[in-house]
């Protein structure tokens, strides 16, 4: 018997794994970040959006656990191509003045990445009638655009010009 066709559903699942996995890199990711950070300013934000991303893992679960699965995650090429692309940064201008403007900018480049995923994993989980991952998915897809926003105002008002 020849099996069902994917759906939106499946879709669904499948990105949630993706970003599940992508979040629990970016974990590991911003502890380093702030510690590279020259700028008390960008050292909290890094520290802050830790924080906050905890609390995206923790709803992801719940999530999983409104669809009846455990969480888990998918390994996500995209995002450790990001990650990595932060790494050479931290490498190639550690003790430079314009290290700080590279890491807001790697760090945006995180953002932009989540905010795509959590604004696709918002329309379909509507799609399908998920209110509630709707509303969880919403809260982080806002908090992944504010720190978005964040970073943007650190960078014009005072780590793109030390770099300069």
């Amino acid at each position: 018997m020849a099996a069902e066709p994917k759906k939106l559903d499946d879709l669904f699942l499948d990105t949630l794994k993706d970003i599940y996995f992508a979040e629990k890199q970016i974990l590991k990711a911003l502890p380093k970040m702030a510690r590279a950070a020259t700028s008390p300013e960008v050292k909290k934000a890094f520290e802050t959006h830790r924080d906050e991303t905890e609390t995206h893992v923790e709803r992801l679960a719940e999530v999983f656990e409104l669809l009846g699965k455990a969480p888990r995650g998918k390994t996500c090429d995209a995002i450790l191509g990001i990650i990595d692309e932060g790494k050479s940064i931290i490498e190639e201008f550690e003790g430079s003045p314009a290290i700080d403007a590279g890491l807001v900018a790697a760090a945006q480049a995180v953002e932009h990445y989540e905010i795509a995923r959590y604004g696709t994993l918002k329309t379909w989980a509507n799609e399908l009638g998920l209110k509630q991952a709707v509303t969880l998915l919403d809260q982080t897809l806002s908090e992944e655009t504010k720190t978005d926003q964040l970073l943007s105002k650190i960078g014009i008002s005072s780590a793109n010009k030390k770099a300069a």
